[in-house]
């Protein structure tokens, strides 16, 4: 099988190099574009940050030679990746993954996977067939399974995602020490609601996910806030620690973009589009985007909880006004 990966990160390498390990020819497109030349390809990886999918069709468009005969995986995190896709090469030949395999680089700048997780395939056309990418990426001994409904693969993945993310992010701290600060822990709870009323909304059904029980986790997050608390917050500090989240490594390496658009910010598109609240979703996501524009900003937020907590409620008391108009 010949394969072809955008997005030579630890996600990237580590399944390019699983495939390249059992015998399949696998390319790396170059970093720059340069150098790009059309290729036949059985398997396309859609491997970049949410904000380069927009350049990785590009790519694909220049190194495909033959597009309709060529599948196209995407593990990307977030929403909306799939549907950019599925414009650009048609539904059928669209694939969404969600991997919850931790992965971190090497010294050599290759993915490593630790244990636990698996990856999960999701057709975005309704005909698609994707029983032999089951097949390949088993071959490696990555534990794989399928799913029907690409949007409750991907939501699923989205609620895992936000957890312990912006807001250590905005505060410039570690999970481990995000889950004892029980106001601001109480808004990761609140945050988890609000996917589940948006999901809820858009008639999205959750699905549990390799290593995580989706299902339960937003199940426990409609219970009293000291209570869920008293349960995620252990779980949260076991599975993150010390490990700085994705959002956060953005904001301290200076980039001026991150995900938060597909993550916290998906998630406050698709309420006001439903008609339901989601303060806290709509404020992480914009702070987060205020401090990656502007770093000065950082500052009003750093180690302080209550700043953060009076954006949220100011946006509660926004979306009050609001709905009380309508």
């Amino acid at each position: 099988m010949n394969v072809y990966i955008v997005g030579a990160g630890a996600v990237g390498t580590f399944l390019g190099e699983e495939l390249r390990r059992i015998g399949n020819a696998v390319t790396y497109a170059p970093r720059d574009g340069a150098g790009i030349e059309p290729l036949d390809v059985d398997l396309a990886i859609v491997a970049v940050k949410s904000f380069h999918t927009d350049a990785a069709i590009a790519t694909l468009r220049r190194a495909i030679r033959n597009p309709a005969s060529t599948a196209i995986m995407t593990p990307q995190n977030g929403v909306g990746n799939e549907e950019k896709l599925a414009a650009a090469f048609g539904a059928e030949n669209v694939i969404a993954g969600a991997l919850t395999i931790p992965v971190d680089r090497d010294k050599d700048g290759k993915g490593v996977a630790a244990r636990g997780g698996g990856l999960v395939f999701a057709p975005v056309g309704v005909a698609s067939a994707h029983n032999w990418l089951l097949a390949a990426f088993g071959a490696t001994g990555i534990p794989v399974s399928a799913a029907v409904d690409y949007r409750a693969l991907k939501w699923s993945k989205l609620t895992l995602n936000i957890i312990a993310n912006a807001s250590c992010a905005i505060l410039n701290v570690l999970p481990e020490r995000l889950v004892h600060l029980p106001d601001v822990f109480a808004l990761e709870i609140r945050a988890i609601r609000e996917v589940r009323a948006v999901m809820k909304a858009l008639a999205i059904v959750p699905l549990d996910l390799p290593r995580y029980p989706v299902r339960a986790l937003q199940s426990v997050a409609t219970l009293p806030a000291p209570v869920a608390r008293l349960i995620l917050a252990s779980r949260v500090a076991g599975a993150r620690g010390r490990k700085p989240p994705s959002l956060l490594l953005d904001l301290r390496a200076a980039k001026n973009r991150t995900e938060v658009d597909v993550l916290n910010g998906a998630v406050a598109a698709a309420a006001r589009a439903a008609g339901v609240s989601a303060p806290v979703n709509t404020v992480l996501a914009r702070v987060v985007s205020d401090i990656a524009n502007m770093p000065q900003l950082w500052a009003k937020y750093r180690e302080r909880p209550d700043a953060l907590e009076a954006e949220v409620e100011a946006e509660v008391a926004r979306s009050r006004r609001v709905f009380a108009s309508v």
